[in-house]
């Protein structure tokens, strides 16, 4: 079973770069995305026995949490991505800001990457062993790098080669870190701990700390790099706001979340070996970092895309700073990432229907979406109550559970920066937000015309609607599911 869940999605698409049929390689990629939601159900309902591949695959709560948020932004992706394709014209045309001309990428190329991406991410949620690990996280970049320079112009160009240089910078610095973790596992006999993550707890006394430490910082600036914590963010805020809509969402509200797992898997293991305090300490201080960069960053910003990847910016920084301040801050960390991936993946789709109709990504120039996108327009005000952590949204609930993490620790001054950083963003953020909501349409009379379709708002509304009851009730099974995932990590 778990193995079916990483095939699926590679031979969805290895079969979509061959497909020549437009209608049935939309019909595949659906078929992919259902098929791995029914699977990844399947698999947190009756959950693996054990490991296999002599545990290379393992998946354990934290890998069930994380997969499971894949999957389902995945068929939200698929659903609008469907629709976002048959709205996409292949012939060259004018890009809007610069006047140059260009060309979409092939559909074949960006649908076999598109569920070559699936798989990868699944890699990632599915792996038990360190150096596993490691490829699934690269080849997430290989596999959505095309994806990112789907608009074949100038700015697509250099985002994916920022994307792909830094992302490989980061990546040689995990993989440095993974080295050194084989130290730590060594003995004086020559012995070396297999890398699986199971079998580094279970003999995390018998590992040598200040190697395992070191390990942890390599590993914590490689997997930092792609998660996108400040100052280590730098290819983010080019690559989710080029890159289509679809690829955003997915980029923000899964992506990220593989890095943050990666880490995790670490950290996992450096609580086991009585580390832990170590570890905390440098997340509290890279997400406290995350959080300040994106407040500076966001305040004045006058591309919406921008915006929201630098929002991604903030709340990897709360991820970070909700493990880093531990106790009942890890589950509102974990609790955290779920609500971050729904919102965030609602805004990028919501904000691909902005942009479809205005054809500028500019703040300034988008004026009156209630009047021409009115279901789009309440779903992006939705998105920003939701996203700077307003109730009865869930990031509500998440956000002050760290805060409660923050002042029972006795982290007086994180929970005041915090709290600073909170509301400079919302500051921020209501300024565009409502701008763009409000007043009379910025389009001409005669281009008025609705151009919401029912694939374009299901997926950002059913996403918007997982947030807000997530906010009044969280169900048993998810519940569960969270309280595992913290308690994994010396949380409660």
């Amino acid at each position: 079973m778990l193995a079916a869940l990483f095939f699926v999605p590679v031979l969805a698409g290895l079969a979509a770069f061959v497909i020549r049929s437009h209608p049935v390689r939309r019909s595949v990629l659906l078929a992919a995305a259902v098929a791995h939601t029914a699977l990844t159900v399947r698999v947190w309902l009756r959950p693996p026995a054990s490991p296999v591949f002599d545990g290379l695959l393992h998946l354990d709560e934290l890998g069930m949490l994380f997969l499971g948020i894949t999957s389902l932004l995945f068929l939200a992706a698929a659903i609008y991505g469907v629709g976002y394709l048959r709205r996409e014209n292949p012939e060259p045309r004018q890009d809007f800001e610069e006047g140059l001309l260009f060309v979409n990428a092939p559909e074949g190329i960006f649908t076999g990457c598109l569920l070559l991406f699936l798989a990868m991410m699944t890699l990632v949620c599915l792996s038990g062993h360190f150096g596993l690990t490691w490829v699934g996280v690269e080849a997430t970049t290989l596999a959505s790098a095309p994806l990112i320079y789907f608009h074949r112009h100038t700015r697509s160009l250099e985002a994916t080669w920022k994307y792909l240089l830094i992302c490989s910078v980061g990546i040689a610095l995990a993989l440095l870190g993974i080295f050194i973790a084989c130290i730590a596992a060594t003995d004086a006999n020559g012995a070396t701990i297999p890398l699986l993550t199971a079998e580094l707890v279970r003999r995390a006394s018998s590992l040598n700390q200040v190697w395992l430490k070191i390990g942890f910082v390599f590993l914590l600036v490689g997997y930092g790099t792609k998660m996108g914590l400040a100052p280590l963010h730098t290819w983010l805020p080019d690559a989710h706001s080029e890159s289509p809509s679809v690829v955003s969402a997915l980029l923000s509200g899964a992506l990220l979340n593989c890095a943050f797992l990666s880490i995790l898997r670490m950290h996992q293991v450096l609580v086991a070996a009585g580390c832990g305090a170590f570890g905390q300490d440098l997340l509290v201080l890279l997400g406290l970092i995350s959080m300040g960069v994106a407040a500076i960053f966001i305040i004045g910003q006058q591309d919406f895309k921008r915006l929201l990847a630098y929002s991604s910016v903030e709340h990897v920084g709360i991820l970070a700073l909700g493990v880093g301040l531990g106790g009942v801050g890890v589950y509102g960390s974990m609790l955290h990432a779920v609500n971050h991936s729904m919102t965030k993946a609602m805004l990028f789709l919501v904000a691909g229907n902005i942009l479809a109709a205005y054809g500028t990504k500019s703040c300034m120039q988008v004026r009156g979406v209630l009047s021409v996108l009115p279901i789009s327009a309440v779903l992006w005000l939705a998105g920003f109550l939701a996203v700077t952590g307003s109730p009865p949204f869930g990031m509500f609930l998440s956000e002050l559970t760290i805060l409660k993490a923050a002042l029972d620790q006795g982290h007086i001054l994180a929970a005041v920066l915090y709290l600073v950083f909170l509301g400079m963003i919302f500051v921020g953020m209501a300024s565009v937000f409502l701008g763009m909501a409000q007043g009379e349409s910025s389009l001409p009379e005669d281009t008025r015309t609705p151009r919401e379709t029912v694939l374009s708002i299901l997926s950002p509304a059913v996403l918007g609607l997982i947030v807000l009851v997530l906010g009044l009730w969280i169900p048993a099974p998810v519940q569960n599911l969270l309280q595992q995932a913290a308690k994994a990590l010396g949380g409660f």
